[in-house]
């Protein structure tokens, strides 16, 4: 799809634990897209027969091996940079427990606290679509309050 300029559906999970920390993973570097990066969501395209919903709770299991948890929807936005070209839709949940990471997927991750996020952010790669994503969340409950 991205081959061929099609623009696609994502999904963007943002997955948080009680102390209002957000998961960050890196990706392998088998991934056709930002290969190596930090990510600051779980997600991933969704597929042809799937709701947004459904492709959420998918990729959070998948990825990270969080299921169960109750998936908060957020904005549905669109990302459009060369070779990646998405409707977005952003999700958010709360997790303690363990992680499960999907080997072929996500190198490592961790939970940071979300300033320390967007300053690492700015010094080594992280994903541009799953950073679009935060920063709209975060403009969303700013202007919430």
């Amino acid at each position: 799809m991205r081959e061929r300029g099609l623009i696609g559906r994502g999904t963007y999970i943002l997955l948080f634990n009680s102390a209002g920390e957000l998961c960050v993973h890196r990706r392998t570097l088998s991934k056709a897209i930002y290969p190596g990066y930090w990510d600051v969501a779980a997600g991933g395209m969704v597929q042809a027969d799937e709701s947004y919903d459904e492709s959420a709770a998918r990729e959070l299991e998948e990825e990270l091996g969080v299921s169960g948890v109750p998936l908060q929807a957020h904005e549905r936005f669109f990302f459009d940079q060369p070779g990646n070209r998405l409707w977005c839709a952003v999700f958010s949940a709360v997790w303690d427990g363990p992680l499960r990471l999907q080997p072929e997927e996500v190198l490592e991750a961790r939970f940071m606290p979300i300033a320390d996020v967007l300053h690492q952010a700015e010094k080594i790669p992280y994903c541009p679509d799953s950073l679009a994503a935060l920063k709209r969340y975060l403009q969303q409950i700013e202007n919430a309050q």
